[in-house]
């Protein structure tokens, strides 16, 4: 097997999410993927507040808000 993840075992699932719509699924991913490290360990953690102040440091950050 020439597969990504099957040499890099063992694998432990730290984090997963249920959707009625395979769309929905995929949009999530793609969201995700995008996400700085820290963002990912604070929604595996289900530190909700933590995932909030990084999404909120990154707007304030961003180009667009800048004097």
């Amino acid at each position: 097997m020439d597969a990504y993840t099957y040499k890099r075992r063992p694998l432990s699932l730290v984090f997963y999410q249920e959707f009625n719509d395979v769309l929905q699924a995929i949009y999530f991913e793609k969201k995700i993927k995008g996400w700085t490290r820290l963002k990912k360990q604070a929604l595996i953690n289900g530190d909700f507040d933590m995932l909030q102040i990084l999404s909120e440091y990154r707007k304030a950050t961003h180009y667009k808000y800048k004097d």
